[in-house]
């Protein structure tokens, strides 16, 4: 992740302090790993998808001003906002293309990163969000490493870094999440089609 971790701790604090000029200062820092996370994100989507990269980041960050009170922690806790603002931007985005279009019933989609994208995509989105949702409800950790994994484009070893686990916990929790949100998507969609 680009910029140090004491400098983004240091702008986040100087931010919540009241600093405006902390966030002039925190945006090129941490610009570039947001881009680069949307980016892993968006290259998946099909070609000509009317959200871009660099509207994902810059709604990110036109979220980010309301959390100028929070208490940031460190960077990777800052890191660990931005995936879930991210995971926010794309649901609300998918909700609504999903509306737009007739029958609006959600569709099968495989809970793999590499397949998922193409037009079933929008009904996949909204389903894993609720699903992991419903995880999240009894185990947060799993949620957040899906979240963190599958959103915010972390490896392993930045997702264990940022919930303070090991890496080795982050690989247990992605398999066992994967597969459980893959039972669910799947109760979902049998449910859609009775």
């Amino acid at each position: 992740m680009a910029g140090s971790d004491h400098t983004v701790t240091e702008l986040l604090t100087a931010w919540t302090a009241g600093e405006e000029a902390a966030l002039e200062k925190l945006v090129p820092l941490v610009y570039k790993e947001l881009h680069r996370t949307a980016h892993r994100y968006m290259v998946r989507e099909r070609t000509g998808h009317t959200l871009q990269t660099t509207a994902l980041v810059n709604e990110v960050y036109m979220r980010l001003s309301g959390f100028q009170d929070m208490n940031w922690q460190n960077r990777n806790h800052f890191f660990a906002i931005c995936a879930n603002l991210m995971r926010r931007v794309l649901t609300d985005f998918a909700r609504s293309r999903r509306f737009l279009k007739r029958g609006g019933n959600a569709i099968h989609l495989d809970f793999d990163e590499e397949l998922f994208g193409g037009h079933e995509r929008a009904a996949g989105i909204v389903a894993l969000d609720d699903c992991l949702n419903a995880l999240a409800a009894f185990d947060e950790r799993k949620s957040q490493v899906v979240e963190l994994r599958f959103f915010g484009g972390l490896s392993l070893e930045e997702t264990a870094q940022v919930l303070n686990i090991s890496p080795e916990t982050v690989k247990r929790d992605w398999r066992l999440a994967k597969a459980w949100l893959l039972r669910e998507m799947s109760t979902t969609e049998k449910s859609h089609e009775s």
